[in-house]
């Protein structure tokens, strides 16, 4: 979803970068240790197209800083990954309500004229956030299957780089892997794509990763999904 169909991973990385921007600060006054801001560079290597969780874990890994994992209904000041994860997520739904979401035009093009072929359609993402985030962007009904956050959760799935939804996504639809394209524009997306057999995996690049994209499994990179041609 994120950066493929809605433009909200800038939404995202707003949230990620208020979250740890702050505990950052906080250590380096409790510590002494002057620790760096949060980067996109750091969002695209740590975070980009994972569970909440996952993305704090990666990147506090990085930095050299262990918390307690702790649990999905930690407060957002408790001092544990969950806390720092459900920090995130209240800062998200500040910034959504705020500054709300848009769709990519071309992509709700081809996700409707695929599904005027018969091409059965579903949705990814690692976001709990996901049916709040498609309805902002006024295509809260465009997907009939829709593996996110909740869903995975509930069927206790790991996140990417593991292609696990992926696969969930195409057992809902009836398809193979073989037979099935993967969209992405997360390097941990398209590895994922890449380690589940699909038949074909697609990158799409909107902030000059390509190379990033290919070397993580990308078959093809695009820029925007107008690029994608249907064959009649």
């Amino acid at each position: 979803m994120d950066g493929v169909i809605t433009d909200s991973a800038v939404v995202h990385r707003t949230a990620w970068k208020a979250t740890f921007d702050q505990y950052l600060a906080d250590v380096a006054a409790r510590t002494g240790d002057p620790q760096a801001p949060f980067s996109d560079e750091d969002y695209l290597r740590y975070v980009d197209g994972k569970h909440r969780d996952d993305g704090v874990s990666s990147f506090l890994a990085a930095r050299g800083i262990a918390l307690p994992h702790g649990d999905l209904d930690d407060a957002p000041d408790a001092p544990t990954v969950w806390g720092l994860a459900n920090r995130k997520n209240a800062a998200f739904k500040q910034v959504l309500v705020r500054d709300g979401v848009k769709a990519f035009p071309s992509s709700v093009d081809l996700v409707r004229l695929l599904q005027e072929r018969g091409v059965g359609t579903a949705i990814i993402s690692a976001s709990r956030n996901c049916q709040a985030i498609l309805e902002s962007a006024g295509i809260g009904e465009l997907f009939p299957i829709r593996v996110d956050g909740v869903e995975t959760a509930r069927l206790g799935l790991p996140g990417k780089p593991s292609p696990a939804v992926f696969l969930e996504a195409v057992r809902q639809l009836g398809a193979t892997p073989a037979r099935s394209v993967v969209v992405e524009d997360a390097l941990a997306g398209v590895e994922a794509g890449r380690a589940g057999g699909f038949g074909l995996v697609v990158g799409v690049d909107r902030v000059g990763q390509a190379d990033q994209l290919r070397a993580h499994g990308a078959d093809t990179v695009v820029t925007d999904l107008g690029q994608l041609h249907v064959r009649p």
